[in-house]
């Protein structure tokens, strides 16, 4: 999304092309890696890895350190996509077409009409390969564009031990451990959803993540001495379910199997990953493409106390026959009425007797949804009683939004490669990342109800608690799609855990989000106790378009949790068993 975004900036000269704390981050520590003999590969380059790393060479210089810097190139794909698209009016194809029962979005393709919805940006993702031959060129930094998040810990890690590019359990190992720290301080307590068990306090000021990558391809997963932040077993568990579409996780180096993957404490902040399955990687890579969708603007008006469910059925009732008879109501791409919060019983404040709507809209042009704001001011004074607007209507002013279509690439048309930079920045050697020796197409995803279904009354007395009382859970997005892993805290639940976390089940809990064209695939991880879901659809064509206020999906899992159940009450107190021993330790 921040490549899109910042791409029409760049060809406007307004953005260098990179991302700006990448660049302050180089800044602080090119004499650090000097003075510690310290290797840096980063994906911060963004669109202009050229650029960030001639910028590098340049401090380098300045500052005599005698640094070699080197970029990775190949996975900007604009032109090509733009020049296959206009001789052939054919899109790629899409990530989710393979599935013959997935539904894609509506509006999904609108990227053919070239004139009206043009591209911005096309990039693949690329594996660790042409880091490698950085590094074996004698790099001190190297600066990536789009590679896949995973493959700078893949590439040091494969230099590092000297693995041949068919060591493929090593790099399945390795790739998992990659996708445990990319993300900023989740692999240390951030978006960890057992946070209230602890002290508030250990998750202010939060360190970041360390992968041990050892030459077998097991890792450990650590943190710094002394720093704010926790490494166990639950944390890194919600992080590995993260982001997860089956057991199958995917690179252009490997695709790895982490089906029966080992979880295990083995230190205080340390946690072992093994059992790692690794298989040649598939013969494409994804492809992300934006392209300007149009127009977009919400408008948001509240509702206090009595009678609010009749207030909102009598707002939107107002908005469409105002916009029908300005002739708008097929105008729009999407407009939706979205209602949040519920006041509660009795209120305290006025603020807890208080909900929102919020009005939101998408259109081809700035007019419809002016349109939209002209037929509300209209009728704004017809409105029902105690209505308020949040600030000002600035919010319903349209601007520009970008959707985004992945697409799969055939990996053997990439053309990848590091560029070494000499002391000026000029190019001092150019090296050809080539291709991985084989691939290996893969079947459908697994999809499956649990092979050891069990009778849920054997496990005792149950009472109405909160699914998130006894389970830790995970989720977020993949394009189109929320993904969603949760798990139980013994073994012995586990049984109760598959046999009651349906297909059907995970519909009956998505309440009135469910619709009838999204689509479930289901899988199991069993050493880890936990059960993981892919729901097809609710995030249409993706975070930068999503018409849902959590367009990332982060809080799919606690609404999940949040709902009540039948729970065995044996579970309800080994699990405050657990909490109790946790505090004692603290």
């Amino acid at each position: 999304m921040n490549l899109a975004e910042n791409a029409e900036k760049l060809a406007l000269g307004q953005h260098d092309g990179w991302e700006p704390t990448a660049w302050d981050g180089l800044e602080q520590t090119l004499e650090v890696i000097k003075a510690r003999n310290i290797k840096i590969i980063i994906n911060g380059g963004a669109l202009n890895p050229k650029g960030l790393a001639q910028k590098a060479q340049k401090l380098s210089k300045v500052k005599r350190l005698g640094l070699k810097i080197a970029y990775v190139f190949g996975d900007d794909l604009l032109q090509e996509v733009k020049t296959e698209l206009a001789e052939t009016g054919k899109l790629p194809s899409h990530l989710d077409s393979e599935n013959d029962k997935v539904s894609l979005a509506e509006n999904a393709t609108a990227l053919l009409d070239t004139k009206g919805k043009p591209l911005v940006s096309a990039n693949a993702y690329l594996g660790a390969r042409a880091i490698v031959k950085g590094l074996e060129l004698g790099a001190d930094v190297i600066i990536c564009g789009r590679v896949a998040d995973a493959s700078p810990v893949i590439g040091a890690a494969w230099y590092w031990h000297q693995w041949s590019d068919t060591d493929f359990d090593r790099l399945a190992g390795t790739l998992v451990a990659g996708h445990l720290i990319e993300c900023s301080a989740y692999a240390t307590g951030s978006n960890f959803s057992g946070f209230d068990e602890y002290p508030l306090e250990t998750f202010v000021d939060l360190s970041y993540g360390i992968a041990e990558v050892f030459d077998d391809g097991t890792s450990v997963i650590t943190k710094h001495e002394n720093t704010k932040g926790l490494v166990n077993e639950d944390n890194i568990k919600c992080q590995f379910l993260y982001e997860l579409q089956g057991g199958m996780y995917l690179n252009s180096d490997v695709a790895a199997d982490t089906t029966n993957i080992k979880i295990e404490q083995v230190g205080k902040n340390r946690v072992r990953l093994s059992n790692i399955k690794g298989f040649a990687p598939p013969p494409t890579t994804k492809l992300a493409i934006f392209y300007h969708g149009g127009y977009e603007a919400q408008l948001l008006t509240n509702a206090t106390g009595y009678a609010t469910a009749e207030k909102w059925k009598l707002f939107e009732a107002q908005m469409h026959h105002a916009l029908e008879q300005k002739g708008l109501k097929d105008q729009f791409q999407l407009l939706d009425f979205q209602i949040l919060g519920t006041p509660a019983a009795n209120p305290r404040s006025q603020f807890a007797s208080t909900t929102y709507c919020r009005t939101f809209v998408q259109a081809d042009t700035q007019l419809a949804i002016y349109g939209l704001l002209k037929a509300w001011s209209e009728i704004a004074m017809h409105h029902f009683s105690g209505f308020h607007l949040s600030l000002d209507t600035r919010t319903a002013l349209p601007r520009s939004y970008l959707a985004y279509y992945p697409a799969l690439y055939p990996q053997d048309k990439l053309k990848e490669g590091v560029v070494l930079l000499d002391e000026d920045g000029g190019e001092a050697e150019t090296v050809d990342a080539g291709h991985p020796p084989r691939y290996q197409s893969l079947g459908k995803r697994e999809n499956y109800e649990t092979a050891t279904h069990v009778d849920l009354s054997s496990f005792g007395p149950t009472r109405k608690a909160r699914l998130g009382d006894i389970c830790l859970a995970r989720s977020g997005d993949k394009g189109a799609n929320i993904n969603f892993g949760l798990f139980v805290r013994h073994a012995h639940q586990y049984a109760w855990l598959q046999t009651f976390m349906t297909r059907d089940k995970m519909k009956e809990l998505m309440g009135d989000d469910w619709r009838d064209d999204f689509f479930i695939e289901r899988m199991e991880f069993p050493n880890i106790w936990a059960v993981h879901f892919v729901i097809y659809g609710p995030l249409g064509r993706g975070v930068s378009s999503c018409r849902l206020l959590d367009a990332l999906g982060k809080g799919f899992a606690d609404y999940i949790r949040d709902r009540l159940v039948e729970v065995p009450e044996q579970f309800l107190e080994e699990v405050q068993e657990v909490k109790r021993a946790r505090r004692a330790m603290l």
